[in-house]
């Protein structure tokens, strides 16, 4: 069974200019998860889904293959990450290359184990469901959250919950963002991800961290450096 690594890394990020080549911890933060990618010892090939020539160089220096580039409708600030899967999977089928299984991961998940890999593998080996992803809990009960109302005083999304304790609320979970696993014929048809037949890895939540701006990006290299002193 071919199994293959899928990394979308675009080159027109926004609020973090050159976001998935910038260095993170002492190295581009795309060669972290290539990094996480190859330890796991999962894929038979790991390739970048990138529009841009300098994401292609630091990919391949970190051991990922760019056997295309992406065009360019394909690269703005609107297109999901199925649509890049798609296009990556119909274009390698085009050049003769059919993988089973293809885990879409995140370029800019420096916090991605090889665990959790492996873990989300034998998981979509073991249940025959379409995906498999990383969530994390929430840190705060969902059903106790606070909205500002529009005469500027705040109220409860959910008032019945105001006397629920704690405790007796259902955990929630959010993705983690940092890896999908799903079947090539689940990518293909553009199956949704966040649907009834996917699966979750449940990571703890000090190993995730989304980095959207300056300060994700800060607040991710202190967490990162706090877990390499701790081992």
């Amino acid at each position: 069974m071919k199994k293959i690594a899928i990394l979308p890394a675009r080159g027109g990020s926004k609020r973090i200019p050159r976001k998935n080549i910038r260095e993170f911890c002492g190295k581009p933060i795309i060669a972290w998860a290539i990094e996480a990618a190859h330890s796991s010892n999962c894929f038979d090939q790991i390739i970048v889904s990138t529009d841009d020539p300098n994401i292609a160089a630091v990919a391949r220096e970190a051991n990922a293959e760019v056997p295309f580039m992406r065009p360019a409708e394909l690269a703005d600030d609107y297109t999901g990450t199925t649509a890049v899967v798609r296009h990556a999977l119909s274009t390698l089928i085009e050049q003769g290359l059919s993988p089973d299984l293809v885990c879409c991961i995140y370029a800019t998940a420096p916090f991605l184990q090889p665990g959790d890999i492996q873990q989300g593998l034998e998981i979509l080996a073991a249940t025959g469901c379409d995906y498999v992803f990383s969530v994390t809990t929430f840190p705060f009960p969902i059903q106790r959250a606070l909205k500002i109302m529009d005469n500027g005083r705040l109220g409860m999304f959910h008032p019945e919950h105001l006397l629920t304790r704690s405790q007796d609320l259902e955990e929630a979970y959010h993705d983690a963002g940092q890896f999908y696993w799903g079947r090539t014929s689940a990518w293909l048809a553009e199956k949704p991800i966040f649907g009834p037949n996917s699966c979750p890895v449940v990571l703890p939540r000090y190993r995730v961290q989304d980095i959207d701006t300056e300060e994700d990006w800060i607040r991710a290299e202190y967490m990162f450096e706090a877990l390499k002193r701790a081992g």
